[in-house]
C-alpha cells in the first residue's frame, strides 16, 4: 500500500463541507450476530429505462447477510450480497454515506448483486450511525483523522472478495458522498483493485496525486450541490486529463447533492439524471469489471 498522503487532511475538511447539504439518513438496521447459512440474490439485471429499486425508495427485504470482514474487530459489521449461481462474479465494495451503514445501501447492495456482481457494504462506523447532522459530521471527521484504519478496512474487504471462489478477481470501489471521497482515496492508496466510482463525493485536484491512479474513474455531480460547485468538478476532471486517467465525470444540471441514491425524494427532476447516471456506471462497470 502506497504511504498515505497530506492530502488526506484536505478531504475530511472537504468532506464535511460536502455532505453538510446530504438528504435526511435512512434509518440502519440493528446489528445482527453471527451471521447464517449464506443467501444468495436472484440475478434480474434491469433494463432499459430502469433503474434499481433501492434507490426509488422501493428496495425490498434484505436479501444479503451480516458479515465481520475485518479480523480482530468484531465491532465492524459489512452487508455482503451474494447473486445466485457459481460464477465467476466481478465484486464490488460499497462505501456508505456521511451517516453510515444503513438499509437503503443495504438494498442497494442487493440490486448490485441482482446486477451479477458479489458485494459487499463496507462500514467504516464500526456498526454505528448518525441520526442528526451533528452526530454525522462527529462520526465523519472521526473516521478521516485515521485514514490508516479506513484504507486497512476497505483492503480487508477487498481481499475477502478476491479470496471467494465465486469471485473473479476483479473488484470496484464505489461510494457516495462521504464514501465518493473515500473511495477515490482507496483508489490511490489502497490495495490494487480495477474501478474507481464516486457520486457527489470530495475531489483531489493535484494531478501528480492522482498520477498514482492505475484505473478509470467515473464520478457523477450535480450542478445544484453548493458544497461541491461544478467549477471544483471541472477542476478534477481537468487534474484527471493531465494526470492521463482515464475518465467519465459528468455534472447534472437540475439536481445537487444526494440526489442518485433518493430518487424517491424529487421523482419528477431526479429520474433522468439518475438513470442516465446509472447507465454511464453500468457499461463502466461492464468495461473496468467484465472486460
Amino acid at each position: 500500500m502506497a504511504s498515505l498522503r497530506p492530502y488526506t487532511i484536505v478531504l475530511s475538511i472537504m468532506l464535511l463541507a460536502a455532505c453538510a447539504g446530504s438528504e435526511p439518513a435512512d434509518q440502519a438496521a440493528e446489528s445482527a450476530g453471527e451471521a447464517p447459512a449464506e443467501s444468495r440474490v436472484a440475478i434480474a439485471p434491469t433494463g432499459a429505462g430502469q433503474l434499481p429499486p433501492a434507490i426509488m425508495g422501493e428496495g425490498g427485504e434484505l436479501q444479503g447477510q451480516d458479515l465481520r470482514y475485518v479480523t480482530g474487530d468484531s465491532e465492524t459489521v459489512g452487508y455482503l450480497a451474494v447473486p445466485e449461481g457459481a460464477g465467476p462474479f466481478p465484486a464490488l465494495v460499497i462505501i456508505h454515506e456521511w451517516n453510515g451503514l444503513s438499509d437503503r445501501v443495504r438494498q442497494l447492495a442487493d440490486d448490485f448483486a441482482a446486477e451479477g456482481y458479489v458485494t459487499l457494504a463496507a462500514d467504516l462506523y464500526r456498526g454505528r450511525t448518525g441520526s442528526t447532522g451533528d452526530e454525522n459530521v462527529a462520526l465523519m471527521q472521526e473516521t478521516t483523522a485515521d485514514m490508516p484504519t479506513v484504507i486497512a478496512n476497505l483492503n480487508a474487504a477487498t481481499a475477502l472478495l478476491k479470496a471467494r471462489t465465486d469471485v473473479s478477481g476483479q473488484v470496484g470501489a464505489m461510494g457516495w458522498c462521504f464514501g465518493g471521497g473515500i473511495a477515490l482515496s482507496f483508489g490511490l492508496d489502497g490495495d490494487a483493485h480495477d474501478a474507481t466510482a464516486m457520486f457527489y463525493g470530495a475531489m483531489i485536484q493535484d494531478p501528480e496525486v492522482l498520477a498514482d491512479m492505475d484505473h478509470e474513474v467515473y464520478g457523477t455531480f450535480g450542478a445544484l450541490d453548493e458544497g461541491l460547485p461544478p467549477e471544483q468538478v471541472a477542476t478534477f476532471e481537468a487534474a484527471l486529463r493531465s494526470a492521463g486517467v482515464a475518465n467519465d465525470i459528468h455534472v447534472y444540471d437540475a439536481v445537487g447533492h444526494g440526489f442518485w441514491l433518493r430518487v424517491d425524494g424529487e421523482p419528477d427532476v431526479r429520474t433522468a439524471p439518475a438513470l442516465d447516471a446509472w447507465e454511464r456506471l453500468k457499461a463502466y462497470l461492464d468495461r473496468t469489471l467484465r472486460d
